[in-house]
């Protein structure tokens, strides 16, 4: 286990001094237990008649089949991590409580799970012996390639390169700053819209998660669209950079990108989309602009920003999914005391944590595939950015912990201050196109939807299927998965009541946030043959340099 992720259960004082009250009913330990003697005999029965089968990815291949003493051992720990969680879930305790149970009792079954152990793994042995060993020295090999590069290996990281085969779409860095580059892309239109689009991404990872391949380029996308695009490259931390503070990173770097996009483009008012945590940060931004615009003279000020799409992105913290398990006022002020006067949170133990929240998908199936079978995990562009992790500044980090995570402070009206203004998101009244992945663990759609009921303006919600990032990047082209949008336009109190109303569409939701940003995009006037205006003139090529830092 990643060291740093070790922290998030080191008990606090205040937690061993006070720990939670843990009880099960009688009733519940009674119905686990005659179902788990039944759940047994039934699959001894079937070991007799060498019958078992073991419903369960992976255990899936041939090979587990052929071995029933295989195929017995993966059945047996299918019943044991079954009754395992349903006593979990019995747990008679706070719901946070109950949830880090369920946490932990899932981190220690897919860590046990028999696929993981060569002495148990059958398929593993069966490669082994058709190999003669070659796939064993294969897998110490890329054990040892991965102990040198820090992290375990999800995709070829050979085969890519930023600005070669990822981050291609045309364009040039126009401005830049200790924080980050702002990056303008070549017209693919002879027109486009007098309003110019935006991109915030995620500052935890890099942007060209939006500009991968050509083929599913949201970047891209947008620019074939007629949007003359702006998107965010932030740069990737280092000490000289450990002491900025949120504020830092909305002053200096949206409100900033906000501005200098607007005066390249000489339009009164721009369109912005923010992605994850960019999203957080595009919308606080807004909020301290609406709050200058109140305090002058008292009257509302045009909000330079028309129109705002978030994609997976938290406003409201109520609803954070399992990332909870981990927030509470003695980790809060651990990391305060750890990091916020100065110091950097690494990307690596932020991309360890995250995948371990998806341990099966997102650790051990590498594990099992890198080192056990020697093989190496065929390249996928989202899987390498993924990979390249991003640090964050300590004094960022800890202010983002307290003001949303544990406290959800940017909800609440004059509590959070943000560059020198008490922000009010009500105040944030314009247009939003608000998106949530369906099985997100990151941003649950709950938690998504949840900025529905925070902002003021017109809002349109939809919905698309799987997950964090695979939702998003759905290019219309591939004809994959769906999207959900309610035609009423209603937006109720829950995402459940939403969905009740709402009507699936085949294929990408991007087609619909098309149509919509259009409506907000203004005339079409002749694309200009140059980067940027004025001052402002092109530094070097897209995507830049600070996107190529490695952490």
């Amino acid at each position: 286990m990643n060291p740093d992720f070790a922290k998030f259960w080191t008990p606090s004082a205040t937690a061993v001094d006070q720990p939670p009250t843990i009880s099960f009913a009688p009733e519940k330990l009674q119905q686990l237990q005659q179902q788990y003697f039944k759940d047994a005999a039934g699959l001894w029965e079937q070991g007799v008649h060498g019958a078992v089968s073991a419903r369960d990815k992976r255990f899936a291949g041939p090979a587990w089949e052929a071995n029933p003493l295989a195929a017995f051992a993966a059945a047996a720990y299918l019943l044991n991590t079954r009754t395992l969680m349903g006593l979990a879930d019995a747990a008679q305790t706070d719901a946070k409580t109950r949830a880090r149970i369920h946490f932990a009792v899932e981190q220690f079954t897919a860590a046990a799970a028999p696929s993981n152990f060569l002495a148990f793994n059958a398929e593993a042995q069966k490669k082994a012996i058709e190999t003669q060993g070659e796939s064993l020295a294969k897998g110490v090999a890329n054990l040892l390639h991965d102990l040198h590069q820090g992290h375990v290996s999800m995709t070829d990281e050979s085969v890519f390169e930023v600005g070669k085969n990822v981050a291609t779409t045309e364009g040039a860095v126009v401005f830049e700053n200790e924080l980050f580059q702002l990056i303008e892309y070549k017209p693919l239109t002879a027109k486009v819209y007098e309003r110019p689009l935006l991109l915030v991404p995620p500052n935890i990872n890099k942007f060209y998660i939006l500009d991968l391949q050509p083929e599913n380029s949201l970047i891209r996308y947008a620019v074939a669209q007629g949007h003359r695009t702006f998107v965010v490259s932030w740069r990737n931390p280092d000490e000289s950079l450990a002491h900025k503070r949120w504020d830092d990173y909305i002053e200096d770097a949206v409100i900033k990108a906000i501005t200098v996009t607007q005066d390249i483009s000489a339009a009164k008012s721009i369109n912005a989309l923010g992605f994850c945590v960019g999203g957080t940060m595009l919308s606080t931004a807004l909020a301290v602009l609406a709050a200058r615009g109140q305090a002058a003279k008292g009257v509302s000020k045009t909000l330079p920003v028309a129109s705002v799409t978030f994609l997976t992105s938290f406003i409201d913290f109520s609803d954070t999914g399992v990332i909870d398990v981990f927030i509470d006022e003695a980790f809060v002020k651990y990391r305060e005391q750890e990091m916020g006067e100065g110091g950097l949170m690494k990307g690596k133990d932020l991309s360890s944590t995250f995948s371990f929240l998806r341990p099966n998908d997102l650790v051990w199936n590498y594990v099992v595939g890198n080192y056990l079978k020697g093989e190496t995990p065929p390249p996928f562009d989202l899987l390498y950015w993924n990979s390249d992790s991003t640090n964050l500044p300590g004094p960022y980090y800890a202010w983002y912990l307290r003001n949303t995570y544990l406290e959800n402070n940017l909800v609440k009206p004059g509590v959070a201050l943000v560059c020198g203004e008490k922000i009010d998101l009500g105040k944030v009244d314009l247009s939003v196109y608000i998106y949530g992945s369906r099985e997100d663990h990151i941003v649950p759609i709950g938690g998504a939807y949840a900025s529905t009921q925070v902002l003021p303006g017109k809002k349109r919600f939809v919905m698309g299927a799987s997950g964090h990032i695979a939702g998003v990047i759905n290019p219309p082209a591939q004809h994959k998965r769906s999207h959900w949008i309610r035609a009423d336009g209603k937006l109720p109190k829950t995402h459940a009541q939403w969905l009740a109303g709402a009507t699936e569409h085949p294929g990408s939701w991007w087609t619909d946030w098309s149509d919509w940003l259009k409506s907000h995009a203004g005339k079409q006037i002749a694309a200009l043959k140059t980067y940027g205006r004025g001052k402002y003139k092109a530094i070097e090529a897209a995507p830049g340099r600070y996107v190529k830092v490695k952490a």
